[in-house]
């Protein structure tokens, strides 16, 4: 049911405020997609005459007025909610967490007769009306308190930053059970995730499941608006105004037009072009080394069977025995296909295996279970067992050479050279692992690389974070790396031999002949 005295009442009341930053002073004026949102949230009622929706899910670019229109809900709720409310403003920091409370703060000093009503406490970051006893308070998930929790509004700003789901749990597991009308805003924008394991993902993924029907949650609200990652032209104009519903109102187009122009210019600059202006889910790292993107374009459409006999490189990192050893099995271009292809084959000890995925949500047992890793007894993992994979290897295809760091490999190595397999030591350094890498960005990136199916390596190539020096030389650096790389660092050490060993084609062969 809807009830358009209760929508029109919030907007009549955020109609006389006044607006802060770049439009300080001016009579807050809702755009119309904020209207809709507004009526959506507040005037939809059960069959009680109540609120129907207890969550509401906004995701929505950057610059788009997301935190102007929640500050001034959020003094619409300390001014005209019952008596004893109480409202959170919540974000992974507590500067983030702040910037609603700092806008309510604002359009509080602009009006008299809520400066007279509203009593700000800006060393503890609370707003309070001393006549329901309704307060605003700020949170953030580097301090907060589970004591004395019992909202009738909680806002979440930026989800998709939360470190981890615990300020979530507490804010909306059983809290806030006893009111009559609670209400949780999530207001974000897309996160950055490669991984899918964030919190924000998670409501992120569920608000696309209710829009599109896939689920019902009566109590849940969602709109999202963003630019499809895969489908859409990101330097279309037109496609902008699906992430930037203020577009030509708050947001100049020719802000945007000059940053799609540097982003043509600038993978970096692309990569914030559509995190932050098209609201996409990027899949990547901040710093890291290339976009998920680029992996998920070269997956291969052949068959592992197809590489039986063939010809290849084993590149091998060896764990420290405690977590992940990996081995990459590269296949340059051959009889039978003109591109080179990668297959992986990975070990963990099942004991430290348990502890990654009870800790870390790493599922590492889910890999086990799909054959992309094999968990070995103990906690440590089992060289021999190692060694036999690797005979094994080279029984099945033609082991050029194993390619591996000296470090922690010198018996492994010695063990498989009295067997006959040929060993060639990568250096772990700039010098040692560039050339390897800019040649595989190189192949991915022109077409001329594919890989299989793989979700471990999939995760590991997102993890990994790259050193780089004066002469643009670049190298993975585990130590920064949070999570494992283990398996894009053979794949590394095994291009960096086939680059020195494979015979170079003539330039000619290249590009052909080129007359004058």
């Amino acid at each position: 049911m809807f009830n358009a005295d209760r929508a029109a009442e919030v907007i009549e009341f955020i109609e006389l405020l006044h607006l802060t930053g770049d439009f300080y002073g001016q009579q807050f004026k809702l755009f119309d997609w904020q209207k809709e949102i507004i009526c959506d949230v507040y005037g939809t009622v059960n069959n009680r005459g109540y609120r129907q929706y207890q969550y509401a899910y906004l995701e929505v670019a950057k610059k788009n007025g997301k935190t102007e229109m929640t500050s001034a809900l959020a003094i619409y709720h300390l001014v005209c909610d019952a008596p004893g409310g109480q409202i959170y403003c919540c974000a992974a920091e507590r500067e983030q967490a702040s910037l609603v409370y700092k806008a309510a703060k604002q359009m509080i000093e602009q009006d008299v007769e809520l400066s007279k009503l509203l009593r700000v406490v800006d060393s503890k970051k609370e707003i309070h009306n001393d006549a329901t006893g309704t307060y605003l308070k700020v949170l953030s998930a580097e301090a907060y308190s589970k004591h004395g929790i019992n909202p009738t509004v909680v806002i979440f700003d930026e989800l998709h930053a939360q470190p981890n789901r615990d300020l979530w749990d507490v804010m909306t597991f059983g809290s806030g059970s006893a009111r009559k009308e609670p209400l949780y805003w999530i207001i974000t924008t897309a996160g950055d995730d490669p991984d899918r394991k964030s919190i924000g993902w998670e409501i992120h993924e569920k608000a696309q499941k209710i829009i599109s029907g896939e689920i019902e949650e009566p109590n849940f609200y969602a709109k999202i608006y963003g630019v499809p990652v895969d489908t859409a032209d990101i330097f279309d104009e037109q496609v902008w105004y699906q992430a930037n519903p203020s577009l030509g109102l708050s947001i100049d187009i020719e802000k945007l037009r000059q940053e799609s122009q540097s982003a043509k210019n600038s993978e970096r600059v692309e990569r914030l072009f559509r995190w932050l202006r098209l609201n996409q889910w990027v899949q990547l790292k901040k710093i890291g080394w290339l976009p998920l993107t680029l992996w998920d374009k070269t997956q291969g459409s052949w068959s592992v069977d197809t590489l039986v006999g063939r010809y290849c490189y084993l590149g091998l990192d060896l764990s420290s025995t405690t977590d992940l050893t990996a081995i990459a099995l590269l296949f340059p271009p051959q009889a039978g296909f003109d591109e080179w292809r990668c297959i992986f084959k990975a070990f963990v000890p099942a004991e430290k295996m348990r502890e990654r995925v009870a800790r870390d949500h790493v599922p590492y047992d889910k890999w086990v279970d799909a054959g992309y890793l094999i968990a070995t007894d103990g906690n440590a993992v089992d060289y021999e067992l190692v060694q036999k994979e690797i005979e094994s290897c080279a029984r099945k295809y033609k082991v050029k050479f194993v390619c591996a760091d000296k470090w922690n490999s010198l018996m492994l190595t010695q063990a498989l050279a009295k067997k006959g397999i040929k060993t060639i030591e990568i250096p772990q350094t700039m010098d040692g692992m560039s050339p390897g890498m800019k040649e595989l960005e190189r192949l991915m990136r022109s077409g001329e690389m594919s890989h299989d199916i793989n979700p471990l390596a999939r995760w590991c190539f997102g993890n990994v974070i790259i050193a780089t020096d004066g002469n643009e030389n670049i190298k993975p650096m585990k130590n920064k790396s949070i999570e494992r790389i283990d398996l894009i660092v053979a794949l590394i050490d095994a291009m960096s031999a086939a680059i020195k060993l494979e015979n170079k084609k003539s330039v000619y062969e290249e590009r052909g002949i080129r007359m004058a």
